[in-house]
């Protein structure tokens, strides 16, 4: 256990952080499966999955839990399998 004062806020600070991170990463990967399989199985609401999945992608990325080029990498998979799937 640290001894001074700001380090013992500093590991306040960062597990705080983490939490908010943890959740905020999680809801990621629950939109984006969702939204996947909402694309596989052709559902008539993929497009409205799709695109809260896009939301809560850049969401992520104000907020500084992910990187801005790992957003645009997710965002681009769904959107291009959704493209792929409308034309089919």
């Amino acid at each position: 256990m640290a001894n001074i004062k700001a380090s013992k806020k500093d590991i306040l600070v960062n597990a705080r952080n983490k939490k908010r991170n943890q959740h905020f990463r999680s809801k990621i990967k629950t939109m984006i499966k969702k939204a996947q399989t909402a694309i596989v199985a052709k559902a008539e609401d993929c497009e409205k999955l799709v695109r809260a999945a896009l939301r809560s992608i850049d969401k992520t990325v104000t907020k500084g839990v992910i990187k801005k080029q790992t957003a645009a990498r997710k965002k681009s998979r769904l959107a291009r399998a959704l493209n792929k799937a409308l034309k089919a």
